[in-house]
């Protein structure tokens, strides 16, 4: 690999995680764009989408990591809700993941606008105010979180996304989680998911291991970095940044897509 290539993958995969730690997703809306763009215009060999995804995959799964560290005190993570959301999304990621290799590179992009447009749909939607609220005492539909997060999970794995920055709308708007105690628990829940979407992409050998170690490297260094800066700002800010990032990639992919 070229210097200049490696030093381009470490940076989308730094800025990513510590996006993805600071807003709570495992960072593919981000990365997976990126990964999938920048490579080609600055001169470098093109990723496929099936392979960005694999790297995506993996990728998650160590940003997530880093991520929860630093959440780890202060009761921001629910167990419950990790707990029905996780081994939801674990199971439809793991479906998802290896079921993508019978789709083209093309209903993969597709598969990952419509995931996102839901997702930029939602977070624009009005949210309750309950980030006043005790984190001890908060409280949700279990069912809808675990049939949530499968349906996503299924979804999200094709793309190698986790599927965070559709999980997070729903645990904002429809659950009712206080913004902070839902980017810690999203962040686990991710990594319960990547589990599953990374086995399916290891397992069917859509995965690049040279740039998906930088991407590791990158993330477990941003992660906890970001996630520290998260839990210093304010709720609002945080969801309006995860709102125009979610929108940028909408558009962007729409766009690619259409032409």
């Amino acid at each position: 690999m070229e210097f200049g290539f490696i030093i381009t993958i470490f940076l989308i995969g730094f800025i990513g995680s510590f996006i993805s730690g600071m807003v709570g997703i495992g960072g593919s809306i981000i990365k997976y764009p990126m990964l999938l763009y920048i490579p080609p215009i600055l001169g470098f060999a093109a990723f496929s989408a099936h392979e960005v995804s694999g790297i995506s995959a993996i990728q998650v799964f160590f940003a997530t990591i880093g991520g929860i560290y630093a959440y780890r005190k202060g009761g921001y993570l629910n167990k419950q809700l990790i707990l029905y959301m996780g081994v939801s999304v674990l199971i439809g990621s793991f479906i998802g993941g290896y079921g993508s290799t019978i789709l083209s590179e093309t209903m993969i992009n597709v598969v990952y606008a419509v995931l996102a447009t839901i997702a930029t749909i939602m977070m624009f939607l009005p949210k309750p105010q309950v980030d006043d609220m005790p984190l001890d005492q908060v409280q949700f539909n279990k069912v809808i979180a675990a049939s949530s997060a499968f349906v996503v999970g299924i979804a999200a794995g094709i793309v190698g996304a986790a599927g965070a920055f559709i999980l997070m709308p729903i645990m904002l708007v429809v659950l009712r989680i206080p913004t902070k105690m839902a980017i810690a628990s999203s962040l686990a829940i991710t990594f319960i998911s990547s589990i599953g979407s990374t086995f399916g992409k290891i397992i069917t050998d859509q995965i690049v291991w040279g740039p998906a170690v930088i991407m590791i490297i990158a993330s477990l260094i941003a992660a906890p970095i970001g996630a520290n800066v998260g839990k210093n700002m304010n709720t609002k800010a945080l969801q309006w940044i995860l709102a125009l990032l979610i929108l940028a990639s909408t558009i962007k992919i729409w766009s690619d897509l259409i032409a």
